[in-house]
């Protein structure tokens, strides 16, 4: 079983659209794939249609930390075809959660009851709140790989690199395993200046870090969420290139996540031996405005 996080600290970029393309494409796929909405604004259970109203969150599972609560809380969303598509539902309360400072074992509680369900899904996916928090400190240290989400602005390409920065932060001190997988660029404007030079800012701080396609702003992405639909199975004009280019985006991730898989066991062993420490740490991260050195590329796009 592969987890990755979705995650952005900047709302309005776009995260949970890129997690719910991500989860159509693994459907399409024919992965049996678990969506985990740690987000308290619960976008990604109402994007899957699941019902939210069966007493369990993922709320409950972090207070509890139970393998037999985590199993109440999953339930199946709408979107059909052979293989599963179930969500660990999302709640307001998991707001409560988010302490900007958690213990050691409260960021592993996650973690802990994920492996204990390993053998029911290939794939794990969690749309990650705007913030680095508790909530997605505990998805990350659950997480193989993370993706982050940024559009070309000024303020995003910052967001993108304090969460690079977190991330390496978080690896080094609670989970090993955990890494970047890359920057999607989501709300791409061909034709605009300005996002061509954020570009060129995101390549000069990620290098052949920023995955592709692009996603432009499409209207057939806002109908297909709206609707509760997959993008894959949206009729709409542009839906079709949309889905080909979260095709492309997960084969990649996929492909990445089974090379992690062979040093899995053995970077595992030595994150549950910093979580024994008990020693609760403080993460900060600061805001580094990108500099204006000049632009590379170790690839061109």
């Amino acid at each position: 079983m592969h987890v990755l996080s979705v995650s952005s600290l900047k709302g309005g970029v776009g995260k949970t659209t890129v997690a719910l393309g991500l989860a159509s494409a693994a459907l399409n796929r024919g992965l049996n794939t678990l969506v985990i909405d740690l987000d308290p604004q619960c976008d990604a259970t109402s994007g899957l249609a699941a019902p939210s109203d069966q007493g369990f969150s993922v709320a409950e599972v972090l207070q509890t930390g139970k393998v037999a609560t985590l199993r109440r809380a999953i339930v199946p969303s709408a979107w059909f075809r052979d293989s599963k598509m179930d969500v660990l539902v999302g709640s307001p309360r998991s707001l409560l959660l988010d302490n900007p400072a958690p213990s050691v074992n409260d960021v592993w509680k996650l973690e802990e009851v994920l492996v204990r369900i390993e053998d029911d899904y290939d794939l794990v996916i969690i749309d990650t709140p705007p913030s680095i928090n508790a909530l997605t400190r505990t998805a990350w240290v659950a997480s193989d790989r993370v993706i982050l989400v940024t559009e070309p602005a000024l303020y995003s390409v910052i967001a993108a690199d304090r969460a690079r920065k977190a991330i390496q932060e978080i690896s080094a001190k609670l989970s090993p395993r955990l890494q970047l997988l890359g920057v999607v660029v989501n709300r791409f404007r061909p034709q605009s200046h300005e996002h061509d030079y954020r570009i060129k800012e995101l390549k000069e701080l990620f290098g052949d870090q920023i995955l592709m396609p692009y996603f432009e702003e499409r209207a057939a992405v806002q109908q297909a969420t709206g609707a509760a639909r997959p993008i894959h199975s949206w009729p709409a004009e542009g839906a079709a290139e949309i889905a080909r280019g979260f095709d492309w985006l997960l084969a990649g991730a996929l492909s990445e996540l089974e090379q992690a898989a062979g040093n899995k066991e053995k970077v595992g062993a030595v994150g549950r031996s910093i979580r024994g420490t008990g020693i609760e740490e403080i993460i900060e991260v600061q805001e580094v405005r990108p500099k204006k050195k000049r632009w590379w590329s170790r690839k061109s796009s």
